[in-house]
This record gives C-alpha cells, sequence and structure tokens, in this order.
C-alpha cells in the first residue's frame, strides 16, 4: 500500500503538451490547413513537446486518422486522443486503433479518453446511453485486459464482451488518461487510469482539491499516487494586453464551461460561480439546444454569444487563465506545480512553424530557470 502523505515527493517539473481540433479544418483552404495540423505537430515534436492530444467529437475529424498521418514524420512526442470516448468509439475499435497508432509510431500512443456529452449521442444519434461511468470503467478493464496476454477479454455491461480475442496489439501498454471533472469520475480515475486530462480554464481552488482527491483514491487501491499524471490547461499567452486576451477566452466559458456539470471546474472563492453561469445558460440556451441533441455549431447559432461573455466577470478570467507578462506566467506556473500538476498545455500557434522559436518560448517560462 502507498501513502500520501508528506513523505511522499511529488514531481516538480513541468511537461508541455500540445492540444489541437478540427475547428482549423472547417475554413479556408482544405489542403493548406491539413498540411498546417501536420507541421505543429512536426514543430512541436521537434521542440521537445511531451504530447500531442487531438480533440475528437462526433462532428468533427477522425482524430486516429490524423495521428496516423504523423506518426510516421514524427520522433519522440506521444501522439493521443484529447478525448475520445466508448459511444462515438466501441472499446474494440477502440483498442485497434490505438495499437494502429501505436505501431505507427514505435510506441509513442496513449489514449486521452471521456464521457462525452451524453445528450449528442442519446439525442441525435439515437445510441443507448445508460451510465457513463460505467461505461469508462467497463472501457478502461477491456483495454487492458486486451493490452496484456493473453489478450482475450472478458466484458460487462454495457459492453458484454464473450471472450474476444485481438491479434494485434500495442508494442506495449499505452497508458489511459482519464478526462474527469466529478467527484466519482475522479475517483474512477485514481483507482484504474495513469491520469487526469483537466478541461481548459479549470480554476486553482478546483484542480487543488480534485488533485487531491484523485491521489486518496489511488492510495485508497493501492496504487502508487506519484506515478499518476495530471494534465491542466490554463490558456497560456504571453501579452502586454491580458484584458483583451482574457475577453477573448470568454467564449471557451460560454459553449464549454456551460454544459452541465463543466461549471464545477471554475469553482472560485469570493465568485458566485453558480449564478453567472446560469445566465451564461441563459443567453446561449444551452439546456434547449442540448435536449434536441445539438452540438456547438447550434449552440453559437442559438445563443447570444456576446450577451454571455458579458455576465463572465474579468475577475474570474483572471483566476483561470494564465495571460499576461513573462512573471506573472511564471509565478502562475509555479502555483500549478505546487497544486500537482505534471504536464500544461501550450498553444504554439503564435511562435510559428520554426521548432527553434517554439525551444525559446519554452526557455521563457521555465520555471526552473528563473528561480
Amino acid at each position: 500500500m502507498f501513502a500520501a502523505g508528506p513523505e511522499r515527493k511529488w514531481p516538480d517539473v513541468l511537461r508541455y503538451c500540445l492540444e489541437l481540433s478540427h475547428s482549423a479544418w472547417t475554413n479556408g483552404d482544405p489542403a493548406g490547413s491539413v498540411e498546417r495540423t501536420l507541421d505543429i505537430i512536426r514543430t512541436a515534436d521537434a521542440a521537445g513537446f511531451d504530447s500531442v492530444w487531438l480533440t475528437e467529437d462526433p462532428d468533427g475529424w477522425d482524430a486516429f486518422a490524423v495521428l496516423g498521418a504523423v506518426a510516421r514524420q514524427t520522433d519522440r512526442i506521444r501522439l493521443g486522443t484529447g478525448v475520445t470516448n466508448p459511444f462515438l468509439r466501441h472499446p474494440n475499435l477502440m483498442a485497434a486503433s490505438v495499437a494502429t497508432i501505436d505501431r505507427l509510431s514505435g510506441g509513442c500512443a496513449f489514449l486521452g479518453l471521456g464521457r462525452g456529452q451524453p445528450e449528442w449521442y442519446r439525442n441525435a444519434l439515437g445510441i443507448r446511453v445508460g451510465s457513463p461511468l460505467a461505461a469508462l470503467e467497463a472501457t478502461i478493464d477491456l483495454l487492458r485486459q486486451w493490452w496484456r496476454p493473453p489478450h482475450v477479454a472478458h466484458g460487462r455491461e454495457p459492453f458484454p464482451v464473450a471472450g474476444w480475442e485481438r491479434t494485434l496489439n500495442p508494442s506495449g501498454i499505452p497508458p489511459i488518461y482519464l478526462a474527469a471533472t466529478g467527484e466519482r469520475a475522479l475517483d474512477l480515475a485514481g483507482r484504474l487510469a495513469d491520469g487526469v486530462r483537466f478541461n481548459e480554464l479549470a480554476s486553482p481552488d478546483f484542480l487543488r482539491s480534485a488533485i487531491a482527491r484523485v491521489r486518496a483514491a489511488a492510495v485508497a487501491a493501492g496504487r502508487d499516487p506519484v506515478a499518476l499524471a495530471f494534465f491542466v490547461h490554463p490558456s497560456l499567452v504571453i501579452t502586454d494586453d491580458p484584458a483583451t486576451e482574457l475577453e477573448r477566452k470568454k467564449a471557451m466559458i460560454a459553449m464549454i464551461h456551460a454544459l452541465p456539470g463543466m461549471e464545477r471546474q471554475l469553482r472560485t472563492p469570493g465568485i458566485d460561480v453558480d449564478r453567472i453561469m446560469a445566465e451564461v445558460r441563459e443567453h446561449m440556451h444551452t439546456a434547449d439546444v442540448l435536449a434536441r441533441g445539438g452540438a456547438f455549431a447550434e449552440l453559437r447559432r442559438a445563443g447570444d454569444l456576446a450577451a454571455a461573455k458579458r455576465a463572465i466577470p474579468l475577475e474570474l478570467m483572471e483566476r483561470v487563465a494564465i495571460v499576461g507578462s513573462v512573471p506573472h506566467v511564471r509565478e502562475r506556473l509555479r502555483e500549478l506545480v505546487a497544486i500537482g500538476a505534471t504536464h500544461v498545455f501550450l498553444d504554439i500557434d503564435r511562435a510559428g512553424p520554426d521548432h527553434v522559436a517554439v525551444k525559446d518560448l519554452l526557455s521563457v517560462i521555465d520555471i526552473a530557470e528563473s528561480r
């Protein structure tokens, strides 16, 4: 058994990650946007990034196809989803996809796994959802069975797999990182996953509580909490004009954190997040759109984004995002390390395609070098 007391030493070095979505492919030159995506991943690889995560929603790209396209063009960066779910992909297809990327990349695959948005699958796509948490637990169990000899899995509801044997498998056992927000999902991550991927713009107060809960669940399950990874996306920007950047980032809260349960990631002492998000949902018509199974495109059409952004105070944005001068960014990154973050997402689009420029960015914000 492991103990998470003061005698345990938590990692104090941040690694950097990249997240990409299909949104860049929805406008402009199709061929150019594809090449730009691949170029950004190659740049991150050359600059020393730990991993690249490709979002996967039912209205967007096939994340594994994109990862396959770049897997033979990168040397060391880890490749995975950020995140997929067991309603979009049956666990057997998931196992095949991860194994394929792992073989193509020379053992660099990982799986980012989450519950998805149940309303999309139930109300729009006609898929039986049941308990998303049960689906996540069953998926992790099946994948681990398939990825270990003898590669035969037996499952339970909602995936009652009957002794199915897989003949193509990863070269090792790829890590599984769970996107978790609620208490039961955080407990599940501590018991079974290799770490947690938090959504963009999670508050330090939420992260502190969530990471502590995951570690406690790991200890209760007899697992080493130090081995867990925690991926944080503070929407980091170095700028002399933070107000403009913070105003722009309010759209993320209006679109993502207005989804059911997501507002808990914004919890900050002294700020009435529940009241704020209730107003945001009213302006965005979130409940009505989700009841129809509508996705992000419909939310944008139905909602009043400008009014929703006005309802979000700058004070909240200053706590959930890391935006400002280099000293400010370093101070906030140190705060994340103290909380327990092991990995931080960076947007390198502004640094351009030159991996040397990206390395310069990393050196500027390096909190160890600045001590």
